[in-house]
């Protein structure tokens, strides 16, 4: 396509002096003609590149070859042009401003299009021209040299001008500073010698640095192994050391054991000694060791002399305890217990010489103890009280029978046998110390010795227990030193209970029994428990047949050698009374259950026996007023037992209230037997009812004879009451009870009087109620 001028496209390629000179900054010179800002705008700042190493050709020769090469092309290529050129790889290294407007033209064009007057150029290519210029169409570059071709036309030779002239003019510059760029050039040449010179200096010291680096390897190589075989070396003192350490025996430490006296020192040599036996017996490959060889044999000579001066030295002690008035505890605390590692190093390093020294000190305190405990029991014996095993010209009393069949003397020689009373304060004693036979005179009940030899022996078998546990560390000990005691115990019991016939003793000897086993628990010391449970099991049977045999008299006894005439408590009943209350108040103490069949039992032999007692009387009235003061006797000791005895105390008020009430018929039939027929036989209660119509003439006597006995009989009633009754407040009771059944007897007469023909005339002779009521309160206020 023709657009107006000749166009065409070159590669341009710099000169082959250009090509291999380096870049050099241009410098300033005073008559330097500065370039049209115009022209300074539009060209972009060159970038010099120079190649590190090269050597830059003479600036003088550079620009005459320049000027020739451009004076040639010139002659060749006359008139300005514009040409855009691909990028080589070869470095402007002169004037690269030169080429400054063609490169800004390859920008602008896509560096396939440049400009030139003359158009018949044989560099000219039009093929692919129209492909071109379709493909770059919207670029505004080329759109505007397009349309306006003339001018730029114009622009481009005046931009070539004004290049040359700045051509020129740099040209100028780098001839005037020729001098300067050829010192640099030398400047340069010299830096590069030195340069070359500390580089193979720095080579040398590289490779110096590099053999110094291989001997530091391997001297750190030397290092390391010599820091292992050191900490080898190390390990290996250490242990050598620690074995020498432990099988070498001192001399100081030799001389201890063999002649040293028994005391802390030698205890603590005996621990080191113990070390050292016990590091050869570990460890096995130890034995291997042929120094150990040398040094077994004396190790072996001071165990045997140590067991055998510990040994002495503990028996020793032992023997002292034997000796009459001997503190024990004080040597077992000071003395033993002090030192008891010398039994801790017997046990570890001489089973047999420990075994024997166990079986001593069995031996001693067995003995010992034994003898205390018996010389004990022997001084208490003296101070007992016989309960229930009286004698007389023909010996012991064979059951509680003959007891009470001796009358009420002999029975209150026996009073402890059935009441409790001050002996249940035993109870409430029960941490208190035991007795001291050799400064006590009295005699007590035998739950009092009793007490006293349990409390000895717990006191004792505590400490002898934790002693024990804390220099043997074996609890079979105590059962062997307390084989002894037990046995001087059992067979005190065994000759003791058979002879007891007091059931509230062996109660009393069971509950306390329970305390002090409650109280060995709470010392958490289980040491006699087997005691306790042995103890328990002698007593409960002794206890049921004692009971029984209670029982058996009660109902084998004969009524009417036992009967005093009299209507008062009988003295055998309050006896079975008052034993039935102790049981109840020790069951409630301590019982478990066991006494509950029993005192069922008790209360059926309470009953019959005082059924029996009350057929020798000749009337029901003095019958039922028998029976009525012992229940009355009944309630006042259940009433002194306490709330353990409301079962019963209610139980014996049921029996009060019905023969009360038999008593009460009793006495006013006994005077009033007329009135009571009547009423009872004719009038109901509520007066509604009449089982028969009653006349004057039945009604005549009964009311005449009321009003002329009625007071003197409540006088005799009274009388009767206040001396029958044992107890005052029941005697009122009774008084009461047969007032107001009188009143209402009389009442029902009365009233029966008003409803029968005629009844009017017997009026005079009916005794008002108000004069009744008032006699009676006389009465009352009298009691």
């Amino acid at each position: 396509m023709y657009l107006g001028s000749y166009m065409y496209c070159a590669t341009f390629s710099p000169p082959a002096s250009l090509q291999s000179a380096p870049a050099t900054r241009p410098l300033k010179s005073k008559n330097r003609r500065p370039a049209s800002r115009s022209v300074q705008n539009a060209l972009p700042r060159p970038r010099a590149r120079a190649r590190i190493g090269s050597r830059p050709a003479h600036p003088i020769s550079l620009a005459s070859r320049w000027r020739e090469e451009r004076a040639a092309r010139s002659r060749q290529q006359p008139g300005p042009r514009l040409a855009v050129v691909r990028r080589t790889t070869g470095v402007i290294s002169v004037t690269p401003m030169a080429w400054a407007p063609e490169q800004r033209i390859v920008e602008h064009f896509g560096r396939f299009l440049c400009f030139d007057e003359d158009s018949e150029s044989e560099d000219i290519s039009l093929d692919e021209l129209e492909e071109e210029l379709e493909e770059h169409k919207d670029y505004d570059v080329l759109i505007t040299i397009l349309r306006n071709g003339e001018k730029q036309r114009g622009l481009a030779t005046l931009v070539e001008g004004n290049l040359g002239h700045i051509e020129e003019s740099l040209i100028e510059d780098y001839i005037e500073d020729n001098d300067n760029l050829a010192l640099l050039h030398d400047q340069i040449h010299e830096c590069d010698i030195i340069l070359s010179q500390i580089g193979s200096l720095l080579s040398g010291f590289q490779a110096h640095i590099g053999s110094i680096s291989s001997e530091i390897r391997s001297l750190q190589v030397k290092s390391l192994d010599i820091s292992v075989q050191l900490k080898n070396r190390k390990l290996v003192e250490t242990k050598l050391a620690g074995f020498v350490e432990e099988i070498i025996a001192p001399p100081g430490l030799v001389d201890i054991l063999v002649s040293g006296e028994v005391n802390d020192g030698y205890a603590r040599s005996l621990e080191i000694l113990s070390k050292k036996l016990k590091f050869v017996q570990v460890n096995p490959l130890i034995n291997a060791s042929k120094a150990l060889n040398d040094i077994t044999q004396e190790l072996e000579r001071l165990r045997q002399k140590a067991l055998s001066k510990v040994s002495s030295h503990i028996i020793e002690i032992f023997f002292a305890m034997r000796k009459p008035g001997t503190n024990i505890q004080i040597l077992q605390q000071n003395l033993l217990q002090k030192h008891r590692y010398l039994v801790v190093f017997l046990k570890e390093h001489g089973s047999e010489t420990y075994g024997d020294l166990c079986a001593s000190y069995v031996n001693t305190m067995n003995k010992v103890l034994s003898t205390y405990f018996r010389v004990y029991v022997e001084a208490l014996e003296r101070l007992k009280l016989d309960i229930g095993a009286s004698s007389d010209l023909s010996g012991h009393y064979t059951s509680i029978t003959d007891i009470i069949t001796r009358g009420r003397e002999h029975l209150r020689d026996h009073r402890f046998m059935f009441s409790l009373g001050e002996r249940a304060n035993i109870l409430k004693e029960i941490d208190q110390p035991g007795l001291v036979p050799q400064v006590n005179s009295h005699k007590y009940p035998y739950e009092v010795i009793f007490r006293s030899i349990e409390k000895l022996l717990m006191d004792t078998a505590s400490s002898e227990y934790l002693f024990i546990e804390a220099f043997f560390g074996e609890e079979s000990l105590f059962y062997q030193v307390f084989e002894g005691p037990f046995a001087v115990i059992d067979h005190h019991l065994d000759l003791t209970l058979p002879k007891c016939h007091d059931a509230v003793c062996l109660m009393l000897m069971i509950c306390i029994t329970r305390k002090h086993q409650l109280v060995m628990s709470n010392r958490q010391l289980p040491c006699l428990e087997n005691y306790f449970d042995k103890a328990v099991m002698y007593l409960w049977p002794r206890f049921k047949l004692v009971f029984d045999m209670y029982l058996r008299s009660s109902y084998q006894c004969d009524a009417k050698t036992l009967w005093i005439d009299g209507t008062h408590p009988h003295h055998i009943v309050r006896c079975y009374v008052e034993f039935t209350a102790s049981l109840v108040q020790l069951n409630a103490e301590c019982g478990d259950g066991q006494l509950d069949m029993n005192l069922e039992r008790l209360r059926s032999a309470i009953d019959g026996l005082l059924v029996r007692l009350a057929q020798n009387f000749t009337t029901p009235k003095l019958q039922h007023l028998f029976v009525l003061n012992n229940y009355d006797m009944a309630i006042s000791v259940m009433k002194e037992a306490g709330d353990e005895a409301k079962n019963l105390q209610r139980y014996f008020e049921d029996k009060l209230e019905s023969n009360m009430m038999a008593f009460v018929d009793d006495l006013l039939m006994e005077h009033f037997s007329d009135l009571l027929r009547f009423v009872r036989s004719r009038v109901s209660e509520d007066l509604l009812f009449y089982t028969e119509h009653a006349n004057i003439d039945e009604l005549e006597p009964v009311v005449k004879n009321f009003a002329m006995k009625w007071r003197s009989a409540l006088e005799i009633m009274h009388n009767e009451v206040v001396t029958s009754c044992s107890n005052l407040l029941s005697g009122m009771a009774i008084l009461k009870a047969a007032m107001a059944q009188l009143l209402n007897d009389y009442n029902r007469l009365s009233e029966c009087v008003k409803k029968i023909p005629a009844g009017s005339a017997l009026n005079r002779h009916l005794v008002s109620i108000t004069s009744i009521s008032y006699e009676i309160r006389k009465y009352s206020r009298a009691l």
